[in-house]
């Protein structure tokens, strides 16, 4: 018997099993599916340091065996050009691949790229219910990767998730010295920026703007105030008057709040679009 149809970490794909094989299973381990056919000779050099290292790690990540000749679809799906082929998939996803015999070494390098991918995965999973637990294991995994954004994008989340805000902000003011910020950062910044008027007297405001109709101070003060207390579409709306008075004054203050609350609205909100189509018609 093979090392391949003996181990419990390698899988043998059939046509019926192979969403299951490679998809459904890669949102429970990092999947490894390996192309090939029984006339490659160079698929032959490869499968026997692939099974090797599926074994050596023990279900780190589960090889997957696709034999093109029986899995025409699945060929089609991943668009192989070539065989050898060897792919990653994560989350259901497909996040790397390689083609051709590389040797060992390198094909480990790959696994470990793959496993941080997997990694920041379990993560983001663990943020929701347990955001401290997230944050410990992204802060391994700024250790293990000190130059890779995403583990420290986590960790800043994780760590706004607890309202450990000093924490997140040297966080955040790290990434920013490199003059950018990936989008998700710029959420994190947006959000904590937005925080710092959590707990401001609504009430209180809203009668001083009643009793000031005028002053755009005032009404400023309690759009902070709105967008501190996570009610958006009102403080998007305070903060839209605002710009439609004085768009280069006060109104710009108004229009950075708008662009934070936009940061960190889902992607797909419906305030987002609304409120940006009337920003843009009040600036031009």
């Amino acid at each position: 018997m093979s090392e391949a149809e003996q181990s419990p970490f390698i899988v043998n794909a059939t046509a019926d099993t192979f969403e299951h094989d490679v998809f459904e299973k890669s949102c429970e381990t990092t999947i490894v599916v390996d192309f090939w056919a029984a006339w490659c000779a160079p698929c032959r050099m490869l499968a026997p340091i692939l099974e090797g290292l599926a074994n050596e790690f023990e279900g780190k990540f589960t090889l997957v065996k696709a034999n093109t000749e029986e899995l025409p679809a699945a060929v089609a799906k991943f668009g192989v050009q070539g065989i050898p082929a060897v792919y990653g998939v994560i989350n259901g996803e497909i996040v790397d691949f390689f083609t051709g015999v590389l040797p060992e070494q390198n094909i480990r390098e790959w696994l470990n790229q793959l496993f941080a991918a997997n990694a920041l995965v379990e993560a983001r999973r663990l943020e929701e219910a347990n955001p401290a637990a997230a944050a410990a294991e992204y802060r391994a995994l700024v250790e293990q990767s000190p130059n890779d954004a995403n583990p420290k994008i986590g960790l800043a989340r994780a760590l706004l998730a607890q309202e450990k805000l000093d924490d997140c902000r040297e966080v955040v003011d790290e990434l920013e010295k490199r003059g950018f910020l990936e989008p998700e950062a710029e959420s994190v910044k947006a959000a904590l920026e937005l925080g710092d008027w959590k707990g401001k007297d609504v009430g209180q405001l809203r009668e001083q703007v009643s009793n000031e109709p005028g002053n755009l101070e005032v009404q400023l003060r309690l759009a902070e105030a709105l967008a501190g207390a996570k009610q958006y579409e009102e403080a998007l709306e305070a903060c839209l008057v605002i710009v439609q008075q004085d768009r280069k004054g006060i109104g710009d203050n108004a229009r950075q709040i708008m662009l934070n609350i936009f940061s960190v609205l889902p992607d797909d909100s419906e305030l987002t679009t609304i409120y940006r189509r009337k920003l843009s018609m009040a600036l031009y």
